[in-house]
């Protein structure tokens, strides 16, 4: 489920979206995830939909697809902030496992 709102801020791996009443912090790495449910965030405090990955062993774990700030709690600049923070955790985890070559 794609949301075709206006994008107001984007980066490698996130978008930020301007909802109706709320700004929508989508994690692009969770692209094609099926919504399997929506429920407060425990990180965040927030409203999420979620979805299920399946690791190697075959474990389900549910993840954040995307997070409803509500416009009236917060401003566009501390949704850039939680979304920096995605990005340089994304960003480090692709530098330690595909790392390029210097040769």
């Amino acid at each position: 489920m794609s949301l075709d709102f206006p994008i107001l801020e984007k980066g490698s791996f996130y978008y930020i979206k301007d909802g109706k009443s709320d700004f929508i912090l989508e994690d692009k790495t969770k692209r094609g995830l099926t919504v399997k449910e929506t429920s407060i965030d425990e990180k965040l405090n927030v409203k999420a939909d979620k979805g299920m990955i399946h690791d190697m062993d075959g474990i389900g774990h549910w993840v954040a697809i995307r997070w409803y700030f509500s416009k009236e709690l917060f401003d566009l600049k501390k949704i850039v902030e939680y979304a920096e923070i995605m990005e340089k955790k994304y960003t480090e985890l692709r530098e330690l496992t595909c790392p390029e070559d210097n040769d």
